[in-house]
């Protein structure tokens, strides 16, 4: 009997976010840290489950060495980039009001 290498845990992510309901939880929870290298990280993996960069730029009509800077750790997409971008990953950008602490 043949023991299979475990999966490491980028592999299992990845696999995950294939689920839409899931990528989108993992977005949301990424947008909540309030971390700009957290979020392009996570629309990273994102892209990568669906196919990669290349498969995302293609369907998102986004020029792909734009699409790589854009979410590189350095990276600062416009807006308008983020949008097609997660329409092209069947996701959509909502805002809800924020949290309030009361006294």
């Amino acid at each position: 009997m043949a023991i299979k290498p475990k999966k490491s845990y980028q592999e299992d992510l990845i696999e995950s976010l294939k689920n839409p309901k899931e990528a989108a939880a993992y977005l949301n929870a990424a947008i909540e840290e309030g971390d700009r290298e957290l979020l392009l990280l996570a629309l990273r993996n994102i892209a990568e489950a669906q196919g990669g960069i290349s498969a995302i730029a293609k369907k998102a009509h986004l020029n792909r060495e734009h699409l790589y800077r854009a979410l590189s750790r350095r990276g600062n997409p416009e807006i308008r980039s983020l949008l097609t971008l997660l329409h092209a990953m069947g996701l959509e950008l909502s805002v809800k009001v924020q949290k309030q602490v009361y006294a």
